[in-house]
């Protein structure tokens, strides 16, 4: 069974950091792209950041300068460091993996279910 299971969430003040992670295990063969998105209350699931295969990163705006992205190969597994957090950056964070999954012959998507991030003084 393939899943992806993040890590590393929690209640910060403003100001803070914090560093998620996300594990993809299972039988997979290889790992296209790995992204991190956030859905605040009453508000879309937005992507935060992105990381491809050949170690392109993108991120959004609001990212930019203050979030990085990087992975592990060796381990399937994403991260998001997370520096001079505001309360606007409160939400659940979610991680998405573009996979080659053995024995499927071909891409398939897969979502982690969330970990919860809250920027509170």
């Amino acid at each position: 069974q393939v899943q992806l299971v993040e890590s590393g969430g929690g209640l910060v003040q403003p100001g803070g950091s914090l560093r998620l992670s996300c594990a993809a295990s299972g039988s997979i063969f290889s790992i296209n792209y790995m992204d991190w998105y956030r859905q605040a209350p009453g508000k879309e699931r937005e992507l935060v950041a992105g990381i491809v295969s050949d170690g392109t990163r993108n991120y959004a705006d609001y990212a930019k300068g203050r979030f990085t992205i990087a992975r592990d190969l060796t381990k399937n597994t994403v991260y998001l460091q997370m520096n001079s957090l505001k309360p606007e950056d409160t939400a659940v964070y979610y991680c998405h993996a573009d996979m080659w999954i053995n024995g499927v012959g071909r891409n398939i998507n897969y979502w982690g279910r969330g970990i919860q991030v809250t920027v509170s003084s």
